[in-house]
């Protein structure tokens, strides 16, 4: 009597307890299928379709074997029937309502979510593909690069050439500059000594002449001079 009350605690306790774990939803669910009035027809169909077996003949071999089987066990008393086989039975049944009503919603859940990491995982291929076509178009870009490369140095070697030229072309231009002002400067220092002796000349004339003409011999001299000029210009008149 001891162990028949312990294992109906037991079977109360396992009973219990999934009825605690049970989310809102299973609940919901069995709440419907237990209020929701079936076909008999319907439900006898689903019954015979979760029968293992491709046609009606061997779903029915199936269940006739297994009455068969279970009569066999109870009339030999190899299986008791009792409390804890009712419990047993809605136990099973409990879990058979909860799977069938929680299977839908979490394979939706599940297709779903495999359906966001196909997209995310598209979606990167995609921009990877776009990544890598986008860089193989740049590299085609930069097919002439050689090309390029070769007229850049061409030019860059001829405009080195070209401020070489132009630097030589400004130290001539600079030395001919410092010639010239070498020579305007002589030329000028030339026509100032020559200046300066030309005015040192007359002024030595000048003085000269005017200590001629205070000498009374020269004086004279001058004095005939011009008696002499005026009588020729007197006769030739």
């Amino acid at each position: 009597m001891a162990l028949r009350l312990l294992t109906k605690g037991a079977a109360a306790t396992a009973v219990a307890r999934p009825a605690l774990t049970i989310s809102r939803p299973a609940f919901a669910a069995a709440r419907q299928y237990a209020t929701q009035e079936v076909d008999p027809k319907q439900k006898a169909t689903s019954i015979i379709d979760s029968l293992p077996g491709n046609s009606i003949v061997s779903k029915t071999g199936y269940l006739t074997l297994g009455t068969g089987f279970a009569t066999f066990l109870i009339s030999k008393e190899v299986y008791v029937f009792n409390e804890e086989t009712l419990v047993l039975v809605a136990a099973g049944g409990l879990l058979g309502v909860c799977l069938k009503y929680l299977r839908e919603p979490f394979t939706n859940m599940a297709n779903d979510h495999i359906t966001r990491i196909k997209t995310v995982l598209n979606q990167a291929r995609d921009d990877h593909k776009a990544a890598v076509q986008d860089r193989i178009d740049q590299v085609g870009q930069m097919k002439d690069i050689v090309d390029v490369t070769k007229a850049l140095f061409e030019l860059s070697r001829e405009t080195a050439k070209l401020e070489a030229e132009a630097f030589q072309l400004k130290q001539q231009v600079a030395v001919a500059s410092e010639i010239k002002a070498t020579l305007d400067s002589w030329v000028r220092h030339e026509a100032n000594v020559r200046e300066r002796e030309q005015k040192q000349l007359a002024a030595f004339l000048i003085e000269k002449i005017q200590k001629d003409l205070q000498d009374p011999a020269t004086q004279q001299k001058i004095l005939e001079q011009a008696v002499v000029d005026i009588q020729k210009l007197a006769k030739s008149s």
